[in-house]
């Protein structure tokens, strides 16, 4: 039985799991105290040929910032080992930016005035077709979260259609129930993404101020019940720069970790997103999250999670992409547009954040080969 108490109550609607990874996180993430690691830890993590938690502890400190080039040398051997040389591609589709939560870091959030869209079918599919022209074959769903304007019935249709063309089909929705995971897997949805955006409870509820997302355990518990609805990969992330990055990034990998222990035949994925501005709020506070401690973030992951699928996004620009497939990421997007719409029509809806990398799949495709790696388009068929 947990022993948290959430700021904000369950929904009717919301169903609650046994589950203690909650409880293990938090407590392990307020005990961490990163300024007690020095030379000596991280020395002794990188001599390892398996890390544990306390390696990766040292290897996220700030401590672990000299020895970039060591932690780099020793992922890419890891990345080889597990990945080959091999670097998937996707895109997402935005279907809809109606939202009813109040995320301050978020261009959908409920009181920004932006423009409101949701894709029709016919135009779901135009879009689906147009980006199947470019030679993809794995497409990420997303949607605002509201069930009012974004019904699991309207996401599921999308998913059978998106099935219909693609190898491989995520969704990265509001959180749901097993049986609506089960529903959507049925559907033909492969692998889910629901990031916490921060584990710092204090910190949660300041930046989510209305809405179901405030919820922060249902939010927390939502891998695992797709897990249990049976999605083959799940996709963990935090939003560096709303709180400590060090301590959200330390709690993620703690969350893959567990997860993975306790469903050993679930593929655990890790997306590394940072702060970016948004229509209405020119600002970026990155909160000291610069292209090193990002790095350095990515490269504690591979050493931590081998096995663990790694995506970088398009909020970080072309160079620094480029430079990390294959040392560490594993999977990077191409031809994304973040508005609702953008690829078979015109964007109908505004999008969520600016992107730093806009290059089609072609240009992506070249980059990779570029640095003797393997552009792949599918690495698992449905069966």
């Amino acid at each position: 039985m947990s022993h948290w108490t959430d700021r904000a109550p369950y929904l009717k609607t919301m169903q609650t799991i046994e589950s203690g990874i909650l409880d293990e996180v938090l407590g392990r993430v307020a005990a961490y105290d990163y300024s007690a690691y020095g030379e000596r830890e991280v020395r002794a993590a990188l001599a390892k040929d398996r890390i544990g938690i306390a390696d990766f502890a040292a290897l996220l400190s700030p401590a672990a910032e000299a020895f970039l080039e060591p932690m780099a040398a020793k992922a890419r051997l890891e990345t080889r080992k597990h990945f080959g040389n091999a670097v998937a591609l996707f895109t997402p589709l935005y279907l809809a930016n109606h939202c009813v939560n109040g995320c301050v870091y978020c261009g959908f959030h409920h009181d920004n005035d932006i423009r409101r869209a949701r894709l029709g079918g016919n135009e779901i599919v135009r879009e689906l077709d147009a980006i199947a022209e470019t030679g993809l074959e794995d497409i990420l769903l997303l949607t605002g979260e509201t069930r009012k304007e974004s019904s699991v019935e309207y996401i599921g249709e999308a998913v059978k259609l998106a099935a219909e063309r693609f190898h491989l089909v995520g969704i990265e929705v509001y959180p749901l129930n097993v049986d609506e995971y089960a529903y959507m897997h049925a559907c033909g949805a492969d692998y889910v993404c629901v990031f916490q955006e921060t584990y710092d409870p204090v910190r949660y509820a300041e930046v989510h101020t209305l809405g179901p997302k405030r919820v922060f355990s249902y939010r927390f518990d939502a891998l695992e019940r797709a897990l249990m609805g049976g999605m083959r990969t799940v996709n963990f992330g935090a939003l560096l720069g709303l709180a400590d990055f060090r301590k959200d990034a330390f709690a993620v990998g703690l969350h893959a970790h567990f997860l993975q222990r306790k469903y050993p035949k679930g593929e655990m994925a890790i997306s590394i997103p940072r702060l970016r501005p948004y229509i209405n709020n020119a600002t970026e506070n990155s909160r000291d999250v610069h292209e090193p401690q990002l790095l350095q973030v990515m490269l504690a992951y591979r050493l931590f999670m081998p096995f663990a699928g790694m995506t970088v996004s398009t909020r970080e620009r072309a160079g620094f992409r480029d430079n990390v497939i294959g040392l560490c990421a594993t999977k990077i997007s191409a031809g994304v547009s973040v508005g609702i719409g953008g690829h078979g029509q015109d964007e109908e809806g505004d999008g969520q954040f600016e992107i730093s990398d806009p290059r089609g799949v072609p240009e992506v495709n070249a980059a990779i080969k570029a640095r003797g790696l393997q552009p792949v388009y599918i690495d698992y068929v449905r069966v």
